[in-house]
């Protein structure tokens, strides 16, 4: 089990950057996969990206070349840096950590719109 708190979140113009951050309540040095996933309103909760302990990264086709994710061991610290956020960007954005069980952090808003 590990306990999840994310931060960054907020209102960005289209074109803009945020930088999202999750926070664990422990190492993270063990847990093997890391990862963002994003939830609009009416729609399901989708994956954005994820990352292994051994750095190796996925990404969601409509997030490539615009979203990085990247994990700090030493903070226990996960990122989403985002890029050229559009419109279609606005989502409840969740950190999530396979343990292996899914363990979800309790979300940040991110809102793009001019």
């Amino acid at each position: 089990q590990v306990q999840l708190v994310e931060s960054g979140g907020g209102l960005v113009q289209p074109g803009g950057s945020l930088r999202l951050s999750c926070a664990a309540s422990r190492t993270i040095f063990s847990i093997i996969v890391m990862g963002w996933y994003r939830q609009a309103p009416g729609k399901e909760r989708e994956l954005v990206a994820t990352i292994t302990n051994g750095g190796g990264t996925n990404y969601a086709d409509s997030v490539k070349g615009r979203f990085t994710i990247s994990r700090d061991s030493a903070k226990n610290t996960v990122y989403l840096q985002m890029s050229s956020l559009k419109a279609e960007d606005t989502a409840v954005y969740y950190c999530n950590a396979r343990t292996p069980a899914h363990n979800w952090g309790q979300g940040t808003q991110v809102t793009v719109s001019s």
